[in-house]
């Protein structure tokens, strides 16, 4: 691992059924086994390699409000308040400080039409009833001193916050796990079992479990395992590289989104640093099959990704055959998914940080490392019911949105598993967007 992942320790063999098995020990995952194991459901969560030892502990940390998909706005207040809960609850049962704090977050702008974007953007929020301060040139200038040429104004939202993923994670986790969910680790699950148009099992590697109930939670790798058993998912991948400084003084006590950099306070003293642009998408088979549906989104960001074609190819080739459920599978032979940094935006990051904060002179590197962000056609998560095969629910496409969004996600996708009233509205979400005619939208006003 590039980073520190708290340890988490696996339960014993995976029991012969459940009531519901997780597919993905990410955010999605664990926080939807908090709520279902609360619930009184026999949960068993498998996952191919490490709890959180993918984009859920090489994410951001950032647990956002400002600037979300005007669909996802119920979702990600309903979220915060979920965080508030679970970092009180981790304290009190584990003694564990999850890093949740709400710090807010700023960011600022060199141009007009970016502003006038968050300013229209402010109004939906306010709306939301999210507290967002707009700010001045003066206001923006004093709250991020610039390098370079000064910021245009701003936008502030001082309720957002920020939580340390790789500690955040396991320890929802354990807190699950408390709750009567287990969890088994370098259990890769293969596919599923079906009579007639229902599930009634999952096949792993360590054995079958019987069920009636899958909730698919895989991040990146949720429309491979689909697509064996017909479910078309959108679902395209891209690279982002992040880095951790040493310990440096308090510039924010929370987060800053520039067109410079993007920082976001650590509990160790340092910062989470990265750039605002730069990720890149690798060229796969997917890429070509679902590349209508990903042109509005591809146009809309080719400016700021980088597209690359490489080795990945073939070996995303290689995984698209179908193998028989008692051969090894994709998901065992890539454990974790753990692609290499760009030298070059940590090069640039670094650079820019001790250019515009002299007095982060001293300030290093202490480690960088990359993720992989599943995204879907509109940029918006996919939690919903298939429709074609009872019993499952795929909770995924989450766009580099998961982590903060989590706890709440989480929630709505238990709530579907059993049949309950959800917590907020799950049309905007549902899979068939994709499939039904519906235009592709993409949020003119998001940050």
């Amino acid at each position: 691992m590039p980073h520190p992942l708290a340890p988490f320790t696996s339960d014993d063999t995976p029991p012969a059924s459940a009531d519901v098995v997780i597919i993905g020990a990410g955010i999605i995952g664990v926080t939807a086994a908090l709520e279902l194991a609360r619930a009184g459901l026999k949960v068993a969560v498998v996952e191919k390699g490490r709890v959180a030892a993918e984009q859920s502990s090489r994410n951001w940390g950032w647990v956002r409000q400002q600037g979300r998909d005007r669909r996802e706005l119920p979702l990600i207040v309903e979220s915060l308040a979920n965080w508030d809960r679970l970092q009180a609850q981790a304290k009190a049962d584990l003694n564990i400080d999850l890093g949740f704090r709400r710090t807010g977050l700023i960011s600022v702008t060199r141009t007009e039409a970016e502003l006038d974007r968050w300013r229209r953007w402010a109004v939906r929020g306010r709306a939301a009833g999210i507290e967002v301060v707009e700010l001045t040139a003066d206001d923006a200038n004093s709250a991020a001193p610039s390098g370079s040429a000064p910021w245009i104004g701003g936008i502030h939202t001082p309720t957002d916050g920020r939580a340390e993923p790789s500690v955040a994670v396991p320890a929802i986790a354990e807190l699950a796990r408390a709750a009567g969910a287990t969890f088994h680790q370098n259990t890769a699950a293969r596919g599923l079992e079906t009579k007639g148009s229902a599930i009634t099992a999952v096949v792993t590697e360590r054995g079958r479990i019987a069920t009636r109930a899958v909730l698919v939670a895989a991040g990146a790798w949720s429309s491979l395992f689909l697509r064996r058993h017909g479910i078309s998912l959108p679902q395209l991948n891209v690279r982002s590289t992040v880095i951790r400084t040493t310990r440096a003084p308090e510039a924010i006590p929370g987060t800053l989104m520039s067109q410079d950099l993007c920082l976001r306070r650590r509990l160790d003293g340092g910062y989470t640093l990265t750039l605002r642009s730069g990720e890149a998408f690798d060229i796969v088979l997917d890429g070509v099959r679902f590349l209508p549906k990903f042109i509005p989104v591809l146009r809309r960001e080719f400016g700021s990704t980088k597209l690359r074609f490489g080795w990945t190819f073939f070996a995303d080739l290689w995984r698209q055959w179908p193998r028989p459920l008692d051969n090894v599978s994709p998901f065992e032979e890539t454990r974790i998914y753990d692609p290499a940094p760009d030298t070059a935006i940590v090069d640039t990051a670094i650079a820019r940080l001790k250019r515009i904060r002299p007095d982060f002179a001293g300030v290093e590197v202490a480690e960088a490392w990359a993720g992989r962000i599943d995204t879907t056609p509109d940029i918006v998560p996919v939690i919903a019911k298939a429709d074609s095969l009872a019993g499952l629910t795929i909770a995924t496409g989450f766009s580099g949105h998961g982590f903060g969004i989590g706890p709440g996600a989480g929630r709505l996708a238990a709530d579907m598993v059993r049949d309950t009233d959800p917590v907020v509205d799950p049309a905007p979400f549902r899979l068939t967007r994709f499939s039904d005619g519906s235009p592709i939208f993409l949020d003119p006003d998001v940050i």
